[in-house]
């Protein structure tokens, strides 16, 4: 029998209340898939927290190994693109959501929601990135698509603090970019500017109930937070421009007009980054690979372990981490 290995495994009794254990598991155990990874390192999102503390119902299947994301080794394949040894990404697919997830010592996916690692990174810095990173470059490419270029104003970034905000910040200002980040941590002001930040604005001023149009501030943005601050960024955003919206830690509501649609033209960009098709992920972790600043990376990224993941996960869900959490397997 193969040894067995530590899992986190969320599971909900009659009544639908949630519990969250440590406990052992064997390959057996795992779900169906034709490949299985050795998971050497994986990370903490928001959608992780919110599946660990329950506040949310990321969690479809019970019981659960959660965690979205992990890199590892391939141990098993039955896949033709895949063998073993092979080191390899995953980010979404509805693992940790409806399949179990990376917060165990092997993982059994399908090998079509694999991605290599890019030639010259590591399993840590894969995750450093994870899917907040990613997500952070879909949602820049996705300005660039719509003809957004550094010469034509500022870009905000709402969240900047937060793991997909920073490395928006960090990624935005490398390509050439005047940032204006935007956090409810102003604490957090050296740290943004570290990054690339040209100006850090309070969360406040993007926080109130939001004009059908305000002032022209940046003709773009990369919003995090949802809600009455996306409607804020869409009202002050110039003529022309475009937002990519990609989080809710706000909440999912959209207090707008459509005012800024209509009489600025923006344009407001959706970012999925689960089920996104693999082409547009092989993009994303190659342009990762070439335009994220490495040093810059390691400045927001701090590293835990397997036994951290709960406190964390509880941590990031009360706005208390900054940047991107490695957990190192």
């Amino acid at each position: 029998m193969a040894d067995p290995f530590k899992a986190i495994l969320i599971s909900r009794d009659e009544d639908k209340r949630q519990s969250v254990a440590v406990t052992e598991l064997a390959e057996a155990d795992l779900m169906d898939g034709d490949v299985t990874v050795a998971v050497e390192a994986t990370t903490v999102n928001y959608k992780d927290g919110l599946a660990i503390t329950g506040r949310a119902p990321v969690v479809r299947r019970f019981p659960m190994i959660p965690g979205v994301d992990f890199a590892g080794t391939v141990t098993h394949s039955n896949h033709p693109e895949w063998k073993k040894g092979d080191k390899v990404i995953l980010n979404g697919w509805g693992v940790g959501e409806v399949h179990y997830g990376a917060y165990a010592g092997k993982a059994r996916v399908k090998g079509e929601w694999l991605i290599p690692l890019p030639a010259g990174m590591s399993v840590r810095d894969a995750m450093a990135i994870g899917t907040a990173g990613y997500t952070a470059m879909l949602c820049v490419m996705a300005l660039e698509r719509n003809g957004i270029t550094p010469g034509q104003g500022p870009v905000v970034v709402t969240g900047a603090a937060g793991g997909v905000g920073s490395v928006a910040v960090a990624l935005l200002s490398g390509l050439g970019y005047h940032v204006v980040a935007s956090t409810g941590r102003t604490s957090e002001t050296e740290y943004l500017k570290g990054l690339g930040a040209a100006e850090v604005i309070a969360r406040e001023e993007l926080a109130g109930a939001a004009k059908p149009l305000g002032k022209e501030r940046w003709v773009a943005g990369v919003d995090t937070v949802g809600s009455h601050t996306l409607a804020n960024v869409l009202s002050m955003t110039s003529y022309g421009g475009a937002v990519a919206a990609c989080g809710l830690a706000g909440g999912m509501d959209l207090p707008s007009s459509v005012a800024p649609f209509i009489l600025r033209g923006i344009s407001l960009l959706g970012i999925d980054s689960v089920m996104a098709p693999k082409q547009l992920r092989l993009d994303a972790w190659r342009r990762l690979g070439t335009d994220l600043d490495m040093s810059r990376l390691a400045a927001l990224t701090t590293v835990a372990g397997f036994d951290d993941i709960i406190g964390i996960a509880h941590d990031i869900v009360d706005g208390k981490v900054r940047g991107r959490v490695v957990i190192e397997m």
